[in-house]
């Protein structure tokens, strides 16, 4: 029943106070909670702008030193993220027709660098793509003198094997890339 009770009354107290700020173009700022700790609100105008009217009516403080430097950090912290989106639609070349020629200069400028590391990016891949072909033709011709090998041995013309290589034996090849000759 209690709950019940609140809620009607809440309800009208909001009305109330709905009606208070269009009837009289008061500002008005309610917030009620319930016995378990439920939030209710009404603000007619946003609340960071009644409370600093109060404060500013008041005299009372309502933030202290700490709080004012941490809404000063969000603000400067905000206004940083802002700058970076623009800086990031300049880069991507976007919103770029209101700059002066003096700021097109560091925009040039990084985008080259981006040019030149995507170079080098790429020439890494490349030489590493150039070795793998390399061992990649070595292992092919080492394995089409196997596979030679071994079609002579099966068509008899190798009946007695050689005493270097017994049959079905396998030679040593470094395959890392540091134990290859270097070419």
């Amino acid at each position: 029943n209690r709950q019940v009770t609140y809620s009607k009354r809440r309800n009208g107290i909001i009305k109330k106070a709905k009606e208070i700020a269009i009837l009289c173009a008061a500002e008005v700022s309610l917030v009620i909670f319930s016995s378990s700790d439920k939030m209710s609100e009404f603000n007619s105008r946003p609340l960071p702008q009644i409370l600093e009217k109060y404060q500013k009516s008041s005299g009372n403080k309502l933030w202290d030193a700490k709080h004012e430097y941490l809404s000063q950090e969000i603000a400067r912290v905000e206004k940083e993220n802002q700058s970076m989106r623009q800086e990031l639609k300049h880069l991507k070349g976007e919103e770029i027709n209101s700059l002066q020629p003096k700021e097109l200069i560091p925009i040039e400028h990084a985008l080259e660098n981006g040019i030149t590391k995507v170079k080098e990016k790429q020439m890494e891949i490349y030489r590493m793509m150039k070795r793998n072909d390399r061992k990649l033709e070595e292992d092919n011709k080492r394995l089409v003198l196997k596979l030679q090998h071994q079609q002579q041995l099966m068509n008899g013309n190798g009946r007695e094997y050689p005493s270097q290589m017994p049959p079905f034996t396998f030679q040593l090849h470094p395959s890392q890339p540091n134990l290859q000759e270097i070419k």
